[in-house]
């Protein structure tokens, strides 16, 4: 019988938090972490706020001259990975490093220092461009610098999949596992593009939401007035162990991972289907590798971004997949409180699921206040509510037309 593929570890710092008990306290008691942006002037934009981390002080998590030279996603891709190493109690030896893999994804990489980088080589010329430029950029290097960090061996690899990244990446780890070829993986995704470009560059697609002054009240998924995301920003990672490997060690089990799904829409580069169908068939794909069925399933972390297509979107791929029984599922759109962390989304919001199952509360989806027709669902609005659920997936929808779906299982 194959082995199920289980978490025993958790790590993330994110706009509500610098751990996971931190982060969900304050998602259940329905807290937003948007704000004014603080990390740079952004005056001379149309958009003024996002979900920064706060309080994050690197030297905390690493030495302070390792620091210097990695990009802020880097930084929080070790913090988060220190965080669910030290919950598994994995220790990684020279005999077991090289079947460990280090999957942690990012979409867009070290943006922050790209940026520099380009005003340093125009202002002061090239020589004066940082020779560390190159791994602090990289898409790779969060996952680079945690095998680096931890002495492992094993795989070793970024997934780049828009915001499907982290979910992609922690899919493609399952996958590894379940055929052998790694024993146990830092599964997870990083993500830092609050900078003055990527905030442009989301807000010139028209994806951003512009309310400055209300930032109380935005990003506003699936409701009626929503006027696009809030970008986010940190990172999350999973320890994921063969069943046989987490028990003989005494791990404590905290879920297992029990499906993945991924299809693609093939529709155009930046708007998903309007249909829901690539979404659709990434869920049920997801159900199948996790050998679920439609009743057992108790809460979906919707993608939810807060943007009129994509809420439609997904909205009409939940009826797809699961026709009437779509009206009775939960599911809520945890960016209304972190706002949209880009490749990192999906990885966090596995953890989330986790916590769903174990906790027996599911997150609240705030800032919801006029229905729309399009989006009749229950997105369980405003306050946390409680439900036992023993099974739940993960969705993760990305530019490109990437769609991702997780799939989690109570753990017994």
């Amino acid at each position: 019988m194959q082995d199920r593929i289980v978490i025993t570890g958790m790590g993330t710092v994110n706009p509500l938090g610098l751990s996971v008990m931190e982060t969900w306290g304050n998602l259940i008691a329905g807290n937003s972490g948007v704000g004014p942006i603080t990390s740079f002037d952004s005056s001379a934009l149309q958009v003024h706020i996002a979900a920064e981390v706060k309080g994050f002080m690197p030297e905390n998590f690493m030495d302070a001259k390792e620091a210097r030279r990695r990009d802020r996603f880097e930084q929080f891709a070790i913090a988060a990975a220190k965080e669910a190493l030290l919950q598994s109690g994995l220790v990684i030896t020279e005999k077991n490093a090289g079947k460990i893999g280090v999957i942690i994804s990012s979409a867009i990489g070290g943006l922050q220092s790209l940026q520099d980088a380009i005003l340093t080589n125009h202002t002061e010329g090239p020589r004066r461009v940082s020779p560390f430029l190159i791994p602090m950029l990289m898409p790779n290097g969060g996952a680079g610098m945690a095998a680096i960090e931890f002495g492992i061996k094993g795989p070793c690899f970024s997934v780049a999949s828009a915001c499907a990244s982290g979910s992609d990446g922690i899919g493609t780890a399952l996958m590894m596992l379940r055929t052998g070829m790694i024993e146990a993986a830092l599964a997870g995704a990083s993500e830092a593009t609050i900078t003055s470009t990527g905030v442009a560059a989301f807000d010139r697609v028209g994806a951003m939401s512009r309310r400055n002054e209300n930032y109380a009240m935005t990003p506003q998924p699936f409701d009626k007035n929503r006027d696009g995301l809030v970008m986010g920003e940190g990172a999350a990672v999973l320890v994921l162990e063969r069943e046989s490997d987490a028990k003989a060690r005494g791990a404590n089990i905290l879920a297992e991972l029990a499906g993945y799904g991924a299809t693609a829409d093939a529709f155009h580069v930046t708007a998903p289907h309007e249909h829901g169908a690539g979404g659709a068939a990434a869920m049920l794909m997801a159900l199948s590798s996790a050998k679920g069925n439609l009743e057992e399933l108790g809460y979906i972390n919707a993608h939810g971004t807060g943007t009129l297509l994509n809420d439609q979107a997904e909205t009409r791929a939940m009826k797809a997949a699961f026709g009437e029984l779509a009206y009775k599922l939960p599911m809520s759109s945890t960016k209304s409180m972190t706002g949209h962390m880009m490749g990192a989304t999906g990885a966090l919001e596995a953890i989330f699921c986790v916590q769903v199952i174990r906790e027996g509360i599911l997150p609240p989806t705030i800032h919801y206040e006029t229905p729309d027709p399009e989006c009749d669902l229950d997105y369980i609005p405003n306050k946390a509510r409680e439900v036992k659920v023993s099974f739940a997936i993960s969705n993760a929808f990305g530019f490109g037309g990437h769609n991702a779906v997780l799939a989690l299982r109570k753990y017994s």
